[in-house]
């Protein structure tokens, strides 16, 4: 990269679902075969198992722009929904199932998730849940650690962005993301470590792989982390969104960061660097509210309202949602704040369905409904 020139900032979007049987509307814990391998022929292998059975994950290849990633995840969810239809499932693209008890999951057959089931225990077979990761391309290894510590400042807020998660095991969790707090049961999670350089990052993931306890940084599941798989900084924190335009907007979002602090540091300036004290307060207030009570304005020193803060980041953005061509997703994510996020949007259908005289248990079931229809709507 020579001086002055942007990145790359190539695109990849990878989506976790749950597979579930259209009648019972639960999770299906063996699912054919054959339905991930028709997925696989038909995608160019861009549709892989996951740690349970009942999951499935796609991955766009590289995308020049969001548009182009757009079109390729809209292409892998019909796959993925065409292909289920034909043996009466349904993919849902929501972080956590509405009712679907864990302990009646199983994990796949896999030496890697056989390790991860026998170290983790317990931890791991609580792991139903999905979430949607997004790649931006950049091929120098500073310039990623740079970024991800500078970028660690705004997860909470695309967090608060995708919520869809409040329910588990078919009770109001009480909290619009609980799949957050699932994951942060495991080790290597949450917030990620701040390093002063590539190489300093690197010595410390030598620690755990030369002390057998990790094969590889792949193990390290940081909200925020250079992918050990690409050139690429990998965003990990939202949920995943069943409503593929929201998903796009956030992607565009992650995006339009990665390249202002690069702009920034082309400038010779940057983000400036928050204790993670203090990001993890934002994080909590994510998770938990959502976009309905604010996030801490550290530089005020007060809770500012989630709109207010989202007018304040398209404004820092937008000279890159010009350079990136993404300024009507940009702007859609104005539309989530107006609307509510998936988890509005359960808590909603399931206070209808009891509204109209509906048992909990067949509420948590117009939930799956909902979120099977909005997974394929805007395709």
């Amino acid at each position: 990269m020579t001086a002055g020139a942007a990145p790359a900032l190539t695109l990849g979007i990878e989506e976790e679902y749950l597979l579930v049987d259209r009648d019972s509307r639960d999770v299906v814990t063996e699912p054919p075969a054959e339905v991930l391998e028709q997925c696989r022929a038909r995608t160019d292998d861009l549709v892989r198992p996951e740690f349970l059975t009942s999951q499935i994950e796609v991955g766009t290849p590289v995308c020049r722009d969001i548009k182009h990633a757009r079109a390729e995840l809209a292409g892998l969810r019909h796959t993925v929904a065409e292909v289920a239809a034909a043996y009466g499932m349904a993919p849902i693209a929501a972080s956590t199932h509405p009712f679907s008890e864990w302990k009646q999951q199983k994990h796949t057959d896999r030496q890697r998730y056989h390790t991860l089931a026998r170290d983790m225990q317990a931890v791991a077979r609580r792991l139903l849940i999905c979430g949607m990761h997004v790649h931006v391309g950049l091929d120098d290894d500073e310039l990623r650690i740079d970024l991800m510590n500078q970028a660690s400042y705004f997860l909470p807020h695309l967090l608060m962005l995708t919520t869809s998660s409040p329910f588990w095991r078919g009770e109001d969790s009480g909290l619009k993301s609980y799949r957050v707090s699932v994951f942060d049961e495991l080790p290597r999670t949450g917030l990620p470590s701040r390093f002063e350089s590539w190489s300093e990052y690197q010595r410390h993931v030598d620690v755990l792989v030369r002390a057998g306890l990790i094969e590889d940084a792949s193990m390290i599941w940081w909200d925020i982390r250079p992918s050990a798989r690409f050139p690429t900084l990998e965003m990990r924190i939202t949920d995943v969104c069943p409503l593929l335009d929201d998903a796009i907007a956030v992607a565009a979002l992650f995006q339009c960061v990665i390249r202002m602090l690069w702009r920034l540091r082309r400038g010779n300036q940057r983000w400036r660097i928050y204790d993670r004290m203090l990001i993890e307060e934002n994080r909590w207030r994510a998770k938990r509210y959502g976009i309905d009570e604010g996030l801490v304005d550290f530089g005020r020193g007060e809770v500012v309202g989630c709109e207010a803060l989202l007018d304040e980041l398209i404004e820092l953005t937008a000279e890159d949602a010009s350079a990136l061509d993404c300024e009507a997703e940009i702007l859609h994510c104005r539309k989530i704040i107006a609307r509510g996020t998936s988890a509005h949007r359960q808590l909603e259908t399931y206070a209808s369905a009891l509204g109209r005289g509906s048992s909990s248990e067949q509420a948590v079931r117009d939930v799956v409904d909902t979120l099977i229809e909005e997974t394929v709507r805007e395709l």
